[in-house]
């Protein structure tokens, strides 16, 4: 492991106000906006809207690496150029989602855990010899009444934990993403007390495995009322909280956060991101950035609904909400944007 190199990745994944773009939605997860949509649900239509998406035009601008999933590395565009390459020339560092999905954590109903640790390192050596330079594992929490319980957020975070170490082997910048679900009733202060104990457990499993935190990155759920929650609380206490949390149990020498959507909608995704560095950009020891799918994607898809007349249009909605993300992070996003 080459801990400086590490870190050097973590910094350009990190730096210029830019952000990640997560376009690693398993086949199942596509075919299923797909059909929301009314698009087809085949290898072809996905290649033609990933296609769409590293061929936007500007969206170097806002990104500075791309999530892609496992399909995604082998298709190519219309005229025979690799997604890959297209990303290398725009200069968007390309990664790659490696966990394969969560399967029920036995013995604890209403549980899971990720699995895809089995041949790892052969497949990140793999991958690094295709020019990938960061990866992503997802690990999910839910909160119930009685939920989560300490063996799962053990558990999960002992998974994220060797699969850093194996990313970081094999000289592959590892995203760590345990994922606190917004589904749900819960309050905001369930989801920052859940938040804090599964993130505790996590850098202390990071610990126990040697992983460099210089070279790594956060992929975390902003503190948020769940979905169903009655009261919602503002913008301006959900940074507070969020912020809060972090800065209690995330090592100032993290490389670098960068927030997942989770299901948010694009607007209220951004407006809260810009609201953390609004007030507390200057007090945070990390970057602080975004790594979102729906949340940049959606209103592109949309649009596009598989019909190549709308393409131009998509990919302006596309860099648009990049951009508006870039904004954020900077702390100069107009919510009616």
């Amino acid at each position: 492991m080459n801990t400086q190199e590490l870190k050097h990745l973590a910094e350009r994944l990190m730096a210029e106000d830019k952000g990640l773009l997560a376009m690693d939605e398993s086949t199942g997860t596509c075919n299923k906006r797909f059909k929301a949509l009314g698009i087809p649900q085949t290898e072809e239509y996905r290649r033609k809207y990933r296609q769409l998406i590293v061929t936007t035009p500007h969206l170097e601008e806002s990104i500075s690496g791309a999530i892609l999933f496992e399909e995604t590395l082998h298709q190519q565009t219309d005229d025979g150029q690799s997604f890959l390459a297209i990303l290398k020339q725009k200069d968007i560092i390309p990664g790659i989602k490696v966990d394969q999905g969560t399967t029920p954590l036995a013995f604890f109903p209403g549980e899971t855990i990720t699995e895809g640790l089995d041949r790892l390192t052969d497949r990140m050596i793999s991958y690094h010899q295709m020019g990938l330079r960061f990866a992503k594992w997802r690990a999910v929490i839910h909160i119930e009444t009685d939920l989560p319980t300490k063996t799962c957020i053990t558990a999960n975070a002992f998974t994220l934990a060797r699969y850093a170490a194996i990313c970081q082997e094999a000289g592959i910048v590892p995203i760590v993403e345990p994922e606190v679900l917004m589904d749900g009733a819960h309050s905001l202060q369930t989801c920052a007390a859940v938040t804090q104990d599964v993130l505790k457990e996590v850098f202390s499993a990071l610990y126990e495995h040697k992983v460099s935190l210089e070279g790594m990155i956060l992929k975390p759920n902003m503190v948020l009322p769940g979905l169903n929650c009655p009261d919602q609380n503002s913008t301006e206490v959900i940074a507070q909280q969020t912020i809060s949390s972090f800065l209690k149990v995330v090592p100032a020498a993290v490389g670098g956060i960068a927030f997942l959507s989770g299901g948010q909608s694009p607007m209220l995704a951004s407006e809260r991101l810009n609201m953390m560095q609004l007030r507390y950009g200057s007090q945070i020891p990390w970057p602080l950035t975004f790594s979102f799918s729906r949340a940049i994607q959606q209103p592109a898809m949309e649009i596009w609904k598989g019909d190549d007349q709308n393409i131009t249009a998509a990919q302006q909605a596309l860099a648009h909400r990049a951009a508006c993300n870039s904004a954020a992070r900077r702390g100069e996003y107009l919510p009616a944007s």
